[in-house]
């Protein structure tokens, strides 16, 4: 079960980031098309902040989406830093769920939800790597208890 759920997880992530860009590519190209500041802002300063945005955006949901299926492909736990990686991906999949369903609605509220659920399925089923105490003991004896 642990292969499959960091397989589609990344492929999840990879999705989203390919929808990321595209949106903001969108919101990048109207900002620059309109012909009005916001608060003395030029649309160009806009435009390519968003651009970046997007970009960032995209690149930090390729490199959650890498993790997960290097993960997958290895069957083993990531380690600190990507564990950290995915933690921090999956706690701005919760407040961006949460703000999605008073802008967006439910269902892209559910999407959100399916992914970070999936994120974090991936890093409760491979654990921290460790399997406990019983990992370093000989093979055939039992491990002490603490």
């Amino acid at each position: 079960m642990r292969r499959p759920v960091a397989f589609l997880a990344a492929i999840a992530l990879f999705a989203e980031a390919v929808g990321i860009v595209f949106v903001n590519a969108v919101l990048a190209t109207v900002v620059e098309n309109q012909d009005m500041s916001l608060a003395g802002l030029e649309p160009s300063a806009m435009s390519t902040g968003t651009w970046a945005m997007g970009g960032v955006s995209g690149a930090y949901l390729l490199l959650c989406g890498l993790i997960l299926l290097l993960t997958g492909i290895r069957d083993r736990a990531p380690g600190r830093i990507a564990r950290i990686v995915l933690i921090v991906c999956a706690v701005v999949h919760g407040v961006l769920g949460a703000l999605t369903v008073g802008l967006v609605g439910w269902a892209a509220f559910a999407v959100l939800m399916v992914v970070l659920g999936l994120i974090v399925l991936t890093l409760v089923v491979y654990g921290d790597g460790s399997d406990g105490p019983a990992a370093d003991a000989e093979p055939g004896t039992v491990a002490p208890v603490a």
